[in-house]
Formats: C-alpha cells, structure tokens, sequence
C-alpha cells in the first residue's frame, strides 16, 4: 500500500472520529439541558388558576382572580392587584430553567427548611390545587433557593429572587393607579377621547377631534398641544401611595372637586377628589360607569399637585 494511500486512510479516519466526537458532545449536552430544564407548573395550567395563597413568616397573601382580573383580599375587602407582578410571579413557576435535585431523602427535608414550618405557595384552579409548593432556606452563597412540592421528597433549588414575591410587605402586590386598567396598557392615552376637569371654580374640557384636541370652558388662544396632552397623560397614570380607611366614598368632601376620563372602548371613570389634610394631598374616589368600590386612595402631595392646571397654563409660550 502506498504512502499516499495510507496518509488518506488515516485522515479519513481521524475526520470519522472527529465527527462521531463532535455528536456525542452535542448530543449528550443537549440530553443533559433537557433533563436540567425544569417547571414546577405547566404554563396551560396555570391559565386556569383562580386563587393564589402565600404563607410565609411575614404574613399571609390571597389573590383572588374575578372576572379575569386578579385582586388582593385582604381583611375581606377586595383590593386591585398589580397584574403585571402577578404575571411575573407566575412566570417564575412555569418557566422551563434549571432547577437540579439537590436531594430525594425525607431525611433532610428539615436541614433544607422544607418541613412543615416552610413557606407555601397555594395556587388553586376550579375546585383543585394545581401546586402546592413549600419554600425553604437559602444555599450558604444566598443565591439560590431550596424548593419541593407538598408530598414530595424530592428537593430542588433555584434563584433565590423568587423570595421578593412569598416575603415583604402586602402593599407591594396593590395596584394604586385610580384608573388600574392603565398598569397593563389595556387603556392608554390614544383611547382617552374626553377629559373633564370639574372644580369649584371652573370646568376644563379636553375633547379629542381627529388629530388634535379642543378645549371648551376656558379661554385658550393658542393652545400647547404637546403640553395638554402630557397632562392627560399624567392624570390617567396617577398613582396613590396608599389606601385610606379614614374616610368613606360618601363624604361630602368628594363634592369639591373630580375628573371625568372617557375612553374610546366606552369606558368613563369618574374621579372624586377631596383635600386630605393641609399639606396638600388628596383622597380620591374612583368610579367606573355607575359601579364605584368603596375603596379610597390617598395621594401624595407632589401628585396630587399635578392633577390639576390653571387655564393659562395651557396656552403655548
């Protein structure tokens, strides 16, 4: 056999075996993602999730889900949710990510803090628990997280972030914003075709013609466009900084001042403003058609402040 020959052989050889190297590298890390790639919920089930309960040593979070939006019960009163961070909580859970086993003895359910003082996350569908997951300690590093599904032995970590939705403060999953719809951009400022501002001392109406806007109650030679229209914008993202239990929605103080938002979809939220205390801010009481919920929101001065303008400050410099 030639050089030449045997030179060819062996190359073939090395280039066979290069190849069959190549795919057992891209096989088996494939296998081993695939088998690392874990979910604790199915992302079609949890479409079909209604209540969500969270213990943990902070306390005790309910959301509760009605007519497709979630809300916070909390000492029986129905709060509106933020949707978003509801959508990102679930999302945690459902996402497929690295969750390796750390371990599937009973035995050491207590070292990992999985036994039965563990945190809880409860999430309910139609008339069945969908996951009942506990939540325990945190790795030496704190970066990860220890995790097992109720009835299971099977122990499993992951990022430790998970931890900013089971503890802190209840406040954090309340929707503020007097129009709540706004949060998830189901109604944003290009649907906004009316906005009248009532106060005891005049009325502003900003109605939408086409591309531009006209103003009726108040004198406005040229107005500033850009600038109405940043106001509108600032009025229907306004956020509260809490909820008050102070006042009820009946109080004669809600008769000096509202702001009356309608929408192109027919939507009109009727805003009842009333001074809270003397350094500026306000409650409001919010209404959606004929439907208002007794809930009361209280505004920080600095917002507050910008809920209203003189008619001046509408014409362009």
């Amino acid at each position: 056999m030639s050089y030449k020959k045997k030179l060819y052989i062996l190359v073939s050889l090395v280039a066979v075996l290069a190849l069959l190297y190549i795919g057992n590298i891209v096989f088996y890390s494939d296998l081993g993602a695939r088998q690392s790639s874990f979910a604790w919920l199915d992302s079609k089930t949890a479409e079909r999730s209604n209540r969500i309960i969270v213990s943990s040593q902070t306390g005790v979070l309910e959301l509760v889900k009605q007519n497709g939006k979630w809300s916070v019960l909390y000492d029986d009163i129905f709060f509106p949710a933020r949707q978003i961070r509801v959508q990102d909580f679930l999302d945690v859970l459902t996402t497929r990510s690295a969750w390796p086993v750390r371990s599937s003895s009973a035995s050491t359910h207590e070292r990992f803090g999985l036994d039965d003082d563990a945190s809880r996350i409860t999430i309910y569908g139609e008339d069945a628990v969908l996951l009942n997951l506990l939540v325990g300690d945190d790795d030496a590093m704190g970066r990860e997280t220890y995790f097992r599904k109720e009835g299971n032995n099977e122990v499993r970590s992951g990022d430790s972030g998970i931890k900013i939705y089971t503890t802190g403060s209840i406040g954090n999953w309340f929707n503020y914003r007097l129009i709540p719809e706004t949060e998830g951009g189901q109604l944003d400022f290009n649907s906004v075709q009316r906005m009248s501002v009532y106060t005891s001392s005049e009325t502003q109406v900003f109605s939408r013609r086409n591309r531009t806007w006209v103003i009726s109650g108040i004198e406005v030679a040229n107005p500033d466009i850009p600038g109405l229209e940043s106001y509108i914008r600032t009025v229907i993202n306004t956020e509260a900084d809490s909820f008050s239990d102070s006042v009820f929605h009946d109080d004669p103080l809600f008769e000096q001042s509202r702001i009356v938002v309608e929408f192109g979809n027919g939507a009109v939220y009727n805003i009842r403003l009333g001074e809270g205390d003397d350094i500026g801010r306000l409650f409001a009481h919010v209404s959606k058609g004929d439907q208002g919920e007794p809930l009361i929101y209280s505004i920080p001065a600095w917002a507050a402040y910008r809920l209203f303008k003189e008619a001046e400050s509408f014409e362009k410099q």
